[in-house]
């Protein structure tokens, strides 16, 4: 029966409420720090943010950020001009207040809306404020966004800034919640890549960068550039790149300082104004394709008043650099026609580098398409689509709101596939049976895909042979036994993706699944256990009267249990590439042919059965 709909119904929330109601729209997800997306990082972000915009209009050159992991909680202090001490607990506390309307006062300032500090505040178990401004000090203090003191202006003999410290609230976060250092050294990183000049620390480690986003790409790339990196600076723009010998494309895009991890129309107008410039400069017209394929770019614009598709910034929607400013388009093509077309009539040997790499480019796809067409008719004849996955009915993509959870686990051989099967839900969760252990793809060209039978029907599965907007799974998880032989399947597997679909790393969607290495029980309770140290404590738990058993593979586990490790329970970790500097020196090391380096590591991290004991 439908409930009854009357004035009653309508409901208007303070902004406090709204907020933690509706956090989504202000900090997009919540999570529990495992994500360098989760929500606490776009607090700390919101937070510096600030800080920044104020080095940006000349104001402190420092900031800094302490983390307590034990307690959770995060500091930020910068030397910036300080909030004016009168209107401290609007800043922080009243939706829609702030400085930054007043294009005079911030021109080109990463948050203009007013609302970035306050989700901080509203989203924290608990906050504090300090301003500081020649020579008087306030301090206020919030609990879960509702103020609980502010002090008096007195005196002090500080420098000019503020203080901004909280602890993200357990009940939105959850009470696993941590801060993961990786993530937050990677926003400081890119902060002082985009802020010559700023040093920014964490716990007193510094971050500073001299030569911007050349520094960037010199940091991150995951193997050796083809070319010297191209660095071109102009007015409210800045562009770095290069290209590898990896598939694919990788952006890092900046506005205003803001990482805009989405991209937007800024990115679209870089990848556009590239082609058109290297196409003019050969006077040739090549495919964009071909171009842009295993680049590794990075560019930085500065626009006024930009628009972004959400509050959390990942994404810009401006068409425009400000009311009165010429198109992104037409500003970064210009930008690029010129800056670029010079540096490759004076660097006439990185020029015939990209020349060549576009021409292996253009005979690589040609190559391609003349197997995939060959791939395509086999499948089709041989209906080898059906034989390897298990589909489920919903897909990313489809409007649904359970979309977003479908997911294809990757298991190795049928037995595990038919514990999965029996007890997965069938509209979000997929199963695709591998048959043995796959080829090491180390060294072999991509047509290796439409060769080998079983990579060719993973990426119809996926769906992601024309890239990353067909993916078909938001979560693609790898479901290999906890033995050797799982190892190495996990290792081929990854190898294989960082290989020709490093988009599927770089973006989230890659998992490995956790599965229980023991069962502890007696008669009344079932225990299962991830590692040694939860193994003991459940014999603890379950006093002298248990029975312990060893799961060797996923195909001992009986369907009705299964259930429990990939429902609402599910662990999975993310395999992600932070601090993966060299790719291609691990691919090597690891998925190579037998290197003396490989031999001499194994032979000096060798123990043999006598020193285990002794350890």
């Amino acid at each position: 029966m439908a409930q009854a709909y009357t004035e009653a119904s309508i409901k208007t929330l303070s902004s406090l409420e709204h907020i933690r109601l509706r956090p989504g729209m202000y900090i997009g997800r919540l999570g529990n720090g495992a994500h360098a997306e989760d929500g606490i990082y776009v607090l700390l972000k919101e937070t510096i943010d600030n800080s920044i915009d104020e080095f940006t209009m000349g104001a402190g050159r420092k900031i800094e950020v302490e983390l307590d992991e034990a307690a959770r909680s995060v500091r930020v202090r910068d030397y910036g001009r300080g909030i004016p001490l009168g209107k401290l607990v609007d800043c922080v506390s009243i939706i829609n207040t702030g400085a930054k309307y007043d294009s005079e006062t911030f021109q080109k300032a990463v948050g203009l809306n007013g609302v970035g500090q306050k989700a901080v505040n509203a989203l924290s178990l608990s906050y504090r404020a300090q301003a500081i401004r020649e020579g008087e000090t306030k301090v206020v203090e919030f609990e879960q966004g509702r103020l609980k003191s502010q002090s008096r202006v007195t005196k002090t003999a500080d420098r000019n800034g503020t203080l901004i410290e909280f602890t993200p609230d357990t009940k939105l976060f959850g009470a696993d919640f941590r801060f993961r250092t990786e993530f937050i050294e990677d926003m400081l990183w890119n902060y002082a890549f985009l802020n010559r000049g700023l040093t920014l620390t964490l716990n007193g480690k510094p971050f500073r960068s001299e030569h911007g986003l050349k520094d960037l790409l010199t940091k991150e790339l995951s193997g050796e550039p083809l070319y010297p990196i191209i660095h071109l600076e102009g007015e409210d723009i800045e562009v770095a790149f290069t290209h590898g010998n990896h598939y694919g494309e990788e952006y890092w895009s900046f506005v205003n300082g803001q990482h805009t991890t989405m991209g937007g129309t800024h990115l679209s107008a870089f990848r556009e104004a590239l082609v058109m410039t290297v196409r003019n400069h050969f006077k040739k017209d090549f495919d964009a394709a071909d171009i842009r394929q295993s680049i590794d770019a990075a560019v930085a614009v500065r626009v006024q008043e930009p628009v972004f598709e959400s509050q959390t910034k990942t994404k810009l929607g401006s068409a425009d650099m400000g009311p009165k400013g010429p198109s992104l388009k037409e500003f970064v093509g210009k930008f690029m026609q010129q800056a670029l077309d010079v540096y490759l009539h004076k660097n006439r040997e990185t020029a015939e580098t990209i020349r060549k790499k576009i021409e292996e480019n253009e005979h690589e796809r040609k190559e391609l398409a003349g197997i995939r067409n060959i791939a395509r008719e086999r499948a089709k004849k041989a209906s080898l689509h059906n034989k390897k996955l298990r589909d489920c009915r919903l897909h990313l993509g489809d409007r649904n709101e359970r979309a977003e959870e479908s997911t294809l686990f990757i298991v190795e051989g049928d037995s595990a596939a038919g514990s999965l099967t029996a007890t997965r839900d069938v509209q979000t969760q997929a199963v695709f049976a591998l048959k043995g252990k796959p080829l090491n793809t180390y060294g072999l060209t991509k047509k290796v895909i439409y060769e080998n039978e079983e990579f060719h029907l993973l990426q119809s599965a996926l769906n992601i042979e024309e890239g990353m907007d067909g993916l078909r799974y938001n979560r693609i998880v790898i479901a290999t036994d906890a033995d050797v032989d799982g190892m190495h399947i996990r290792l081929l597997l990854i190898s294989f993706f960082l290989q020709f679909f490093p988009d599927l790393i770089r973006n989230g969607h890659l998992f490995i699944l956790q599965t229980p290495l023991f069962r502890v029980r007696n008669k009344k309770q079932t225990l299962y256990c991830y590692d040694e140290s939860e193994k003991r404590a459940a014999q603890e738990q379950l006093g002298a009267s248990h029975e312990i058993t060893r799961f060797k593979g996923l195909g001992e586990i009986s369907a009705g249990e299964f259930k429990d490790f990939i429902g609402e329970n599910i662990r999975l970790d993310p395999v992600n590439l932070h601090h993966l500097y060299s790719s291609d020196e691990l691919l090597s090391f690891f998925m190579g042919k037998n290197t003396p380096e490989r031999q001499d590591f194994i032979i000096g991290n060798l123990r043999v059965e006598k020193d285990l004991v002794e350890v």
